[in-house]
């Protein structure tokens, strides 16, 4: 193994690193997909839920009859809505920042192509002229 070689074995060991941390990098934004999707469905149904339940006619009733259950539920229903609304928030902007990925991703995807073509047609090329 000379050392024109180990050079093309290490940067072909390089370029697979690549490949494999990008396909990586795809999966998980397979996942977290899923989890913007989610945050995006469970966060306003929780929101609205609560707020059902806070402007429900016998709400006031609850909180003023059973002292420590109406506080508890009180301090729950405001913690779904803060913690709600937060999920939602990030919801929507992992949302925008995954689909700027996803532009990337295929830009990448695209130059890749291209250069692997060119590469075939040099290397196509180098074979024609050395017969």
């Amino acid at each position: 193994m000379g050392l024109e070689d180990s050079e093309e074995y290490s940067n072909h060991s390089v370029r697979d690193v690549i490949e494999s941390f990008v396909e990586q990098i795809q999966k998980t934004r397979r996942l977290l997909f899923g989890v913007t999707i989610s945050a995006m469905i469970l966060a306003p149904l929780a929101i609205g839920l609560s707020i059902y339940m806070v402007r429900h006619e016998h709400f006031f009733f609850v909180l003023d009859e059973y002292d420590e259950f109406g506080t508890f539920l009180g301090v729950l229903l405001a913690t779904i809505i803060i913690i709600s609304s937060i999920w939602l928030v990030l919801g929507i902007r992992q949302f925008t920042m995954l689909k700027s990925w996803n532009a990337r991703y295929s830009s990448y995807m695209k130059k890749k192509e291209k250069l692997d073509e060119r590469i075939s047609a040099s290397f196509e090329l180098d074979e024609d002229q050395e017969t």
